[in-house]
């Protein structure tokens, strides 16, 4: 039996991989970006596992809360800690 190989296609993400960022984004960071005073950027997904390292999140604020406004394949991206 195959297995499919998650992210396989470097430039696409597929539906799971992206429910799995955006959940993981909501949960995790959200709160963090809060504190931080954030309102718009672009955030390296690694945050969700390292098979999403070579991926952005761009993000704005909305509100009181945050949009995921879309998802980026960069090869040269790297993350960072958002913990103080």
């Amino acid at each position: 039996m195959e297995t499919k190989n998650k992210t396989s296609h470097r430039y696409e993400l597929d539906d799971d991989d992206r429910i799995r960022i955006i959940d993981i984004f909501f949960e995790e960071v959200v709160a963090k970006l809060k504190k931080m005073g954030a309102r718009i950027g672009s955030l390296n997904c690694d945050f969700a596992g390292e098979q999403y390292s070579n991926w952005n999140v761009l993000f704005k604020s909305t509100g009181s809360d945050f949009e995921i406004v879309a998802f980026e394949y960069d090869e040269d991206s790297y993350g960072f800690s958002l913990d103080p």
